[in-house]
């Protein structure tokens, strides 16, 4: 397997612990029994951190499909090279990165890694022009 697809596949596990997460945090703020059942009523309201992971998640769901899709077609087409190399680990060192930040409620870095995971995704696709 590539580096690229080795890439995405942590990046694919990466989004699974982003669905984690929030679901943890709201455990925590609901409890088990809450969670167990059918939640027909709203339950408490949601905490800071679970909303900002939530958000991150949201975040990342937005992006992950235009970068698995331009890995795939760049293997496909046998585009793979420094670029995509450079591009794929910007995309997910920054994803991992953007999470506690996110979390932790930091301004301008989150935004700084949120940058840098679109620079790795336009990286990406510039390969497949070049």
């Amino acid at each position: 397997m590539t580096f690229e697809l080795t890439v995405l596949g942590w990046t694919l596990v990466l989004a699974l612990v982003q669905v984690l997460l929030p679901a943890a945090w709201r455990n925590r703020e609901t409890g088990l029994a809450y969670n167990a059942g059918p939640r027909d009523e709203d339950g408490p309201p949601v905490g800071r951190v679970t909303a900002r992971l939530r958000r991150a998640q949201n975040n990342l769901f937005e992006t992950l499909p235009l970068f698995a899709a331009a890995v795939l077609i760049a293997h496909v087409a046998g585009r793979e090279g420094a670029l995509t190399a450079w591009g794929v680990s910007l995309y997910l060192g920054s994803r991992i990165v953007y999470v506690p930040l996110y979390a932790c409620g930091v301004p301008y870095l989150r935004s700084l890694a949120w940058v840098v995971s679109v620079g790795g995704l336009l990286l990406v696709l510039a390969a497949l022009v070049s």
